[in-house]
């Protein structure tokens, strides 16, 4: 089970002032980026319910060019739930309760399914009469066109297009572009990675859609391809270390026919032979094989070795 909750908080906290630009720009000119505190986890106490609830991300920010608080409060939402409205007031009421500052209230939605349009206000009133509308900021992203963030050099844009509207015969394409932005952005290890598999989080790729996958990669620029064959390689030497052997023998099967064409059977039991050592050094190798004979030497070298 994919633990949708803990990913996106991740992705949120990491990218924080990214998330902030790339969506709500007027909220980015309000916020001092460099007085940003994360709070510890906000536990609420559902009576009814008889459960306690938590707040996804809470942030307090400064005013730009002020000395006054505020509080910026996320909650992701991975399916749709009647009474989500409901939730959202009540959250920021015990935060503003409990902190005494406005609060900025943002709902991002990451379900797949239903497209309708998801409510952004509660709403208390008799007839004629409207005793409280509490409104929240909403990113739907099934409702979001991908092809509109492919110009953003946003990190935040880079993961989420993952959870965009696209059709089925979109998803290789958009996760090569998620993966191509990735390279582009120069980002440090750390914060790559922590990108690039979310992106292999959501769209996990089919043996159909490897394939378009591949064709689609040989019509990008070459330095181009090798930054984004260096990301898909960083995906098989973790599968490695995490012990998935077969997963990471066929990802690497994948991008040598990607360098060097069809793998004939015996050059197959070759590579199937080799040790998890052996093959996270291939895994490496094979960005610098331009043919079947550089192959055919470096298992060579092995067999000698």
């Amino acid at each position: 089970m994919i633990d949708h909750d803990r990913l996106f908080k991740e992705l949120l906290t990491v990218f924080f002032v990214e998330f902030v630009d790339l969506f709500f720009p007027d909220l980015a000119g309000l916020l001092e980026p460099h007085s940003l505190v994360f709070l510890d986890k906000e536990l609420f106490t559902d009576v009814t319910a008889g459960e306690q609830v938590e707040a996804d991300l809470v942030v307090k920010a400064r005013l730009r060019g002020q000395e006054s608080f505020f509080l910026v409060h996320i909650e992701n939402q991975s399916d749709s739930q009647s009474g989500f409205n409901y939730r959202m007031f009540r959250y920021s009421a015990r935060l503003h309760e409990k902190y005494r500052l406005p609060v900025y209230p943002i709902a991002v939605f990451s379900f797949d399914e239903p497209r309708r349009a998801e409510p952004n206000l509660y709403r208390v009133e008799f007839p004629g009469f409207t005793v409280l509308e509490f409104h929240y900021r909403v990113v739907q992203l099934n409702r979001l066109d991908w092809r509109s963030y492919l110009r953003q050099p946003n990190p935040v844009a880079a993961a989420l297009m993952a959870k965009m509207s696209m059709t089925v015969t979109e998803r290789a394409r958009v996760k090569l572009e998620c993966l191509r932005m990735v390279a582009t952005l120069k980002l440090d290890r750390a914060r790559m990675q922590l990108i690039s598999g979310f992106v292999d989080t959501y769209l996990r790729l089919n043996a159909q859609e490897e394939q378009r996958f591949s064709e689609e990669l040989a019509t990008i620029m070459p330095t181009e391809q090798e930054q984004v064959m260096q990301i898909v390689t960083s995906w098989m030497e973790r599968g490695i270390e995490q012990g998935r052997t077969l997963e990471a023998l066929s990802l690497i099967v994948r991008q040598l026919e990607r360098r060097v064409g069809p793998l004939d059977s015996p050059v197959r039991q070759q590579i199937e032979a080799l040790t998890l050592e052996a093959l996270e050094q291939l895994s490496t190798a094979l960005l610098d094989f331009t043919g079947p004979e550089d192959l055919q030497q470096w298992l060579t070298g092995q067999q000698t070795s």
